[in-house]
């Protein structure tokens, strides 16, 4: 009978925004893959260091530790999807097997998109620093993410917990309440939810991972839990709506920031997320000098009429 990955998380990952591979990139960027692969294949037993996403990654892999009696085995799986080729990712195993990190599974396209395999692995999030490929990721119905290499790594003092913030217009929850925003203006868009505040909103590309993430969290382990938070620009009155979205879909977020168009940034470094989510380049760019950040490329700021 064939493997499956069916019923688990899946998080499908690329080689720099697992690990820090940004000066061997910059080899790679001077148009010589030779070059790099040579340079990788001379560093192969030198573990790389950790990179943006890193600390989201052993984290959920800790799911599969010690989960509760009756449960699913490896309730979680991380593959990696590379632009890297196959001799690079020798060296992303050997790193990957360093940590600890029990990764076995992956594809290295030397260059050409690796999106396409998002699909036979039912990916739940795909996160790699190419905006090309996240976009044709969404676009294929997968959350997906661009990480900002730059990004400060997430912080060790919630070694128990998964910490993961999203945004909501265009994140959670569809763009329609941003596109009268953005149209009408900030009293357009007040009224507008106060008249809609018991119609959920629509849902957005990255609802599909919030339900896998409370479905993980349902399942359980005595090591390890997810605590979620929705760090939004919205206000009252505008917040009622998006509350009762979640409560609609039955799903229970831990904190919710309702900011009324405060930087997210020093809110999430009080927060301490292993990964943060949002549409807008400018909040992830406040984000990313606090936690790490990834820009979801969806909605209208993103894809202007």
């Amino acid at each position: 009978m064939a493997m499956t990955l069916d019923g688990k998380l899946v998080v499908a990952i690329s080689s720099r925004a697992l690990f820090d591979f940004e000066e061997e990139n910059e080899v790679f960027e001077q148009g010589d893959d030779r070059a790099y692969m040579a340079l990788q294949l001379q560093r192969l037993d030198i573990p790389a260091k950790p990179g943006v996403a890193f600390s989201l990654v052993k984290k959920l892999l800790a799911f599969n530790a010690d989960p509760v009696a009756g449960a699913a085995p490896n309730p979680v799986e991380v593959v990696v999807l590379s632009r890297n080729d196959p001799v690079s990712g020798m060296r992303v195993f050997r790193s990957a097997q360093h940590y600890g990190l029990a990764i076995e599974r992956g594809s290295f396209t030397r260059g050409q998109p690796p999106w396409r395999y998002l699909k036979p692995l039912h990916a739940n999030l795909f996160l790699s620093t190419h905006l090309s490929d996240v976009r044709a990721a969404l676009d294929a119905g997968v959350p997906a993410a661009q990480v900002y290499p730059r990004s400060v790594h997430a912080s060790d003092s919630h070694p128990a917990e998964v910490r993961i913030a999203f945004d909501g217009d265009a994140v959670l929850f569809s763009d329609e309440a941003e596109r009268v925003y953005q149209t009408q203006g900030l009293q357009a868009f007040q009224q507008h939810e106060i008249e809609k505040a018991a119609l959920p909103l629509p849902d957005g590309p990255f609802k599909p991972l919030l339900f896998a993430l409370q479905r993980l969290q349902q399942a359980g382990t005595p090591a390890m839990r997810i605590r979620t938070a929705l760090v939004t620009a919205r206000s009252a009155p505008a917040h009622e709506r998006a509350i009762r979205t979640l409560m609609n879909w039955n799903i229970e977020v831990d904190e919710a920031m309702f900011l009324g168009g405060l930087a997210k940034g020093e809110f999430l470094r009080e927060f301490e997320p292993d990964f943060f989510f949002d549409d807008q380049t400018g909040h992830i760019e406040s984000a990313a000098r606090h936690v790490p950040a990834g820009h979801v490329a969806s909605g209208v700021r993103n894809n202007p009429p």
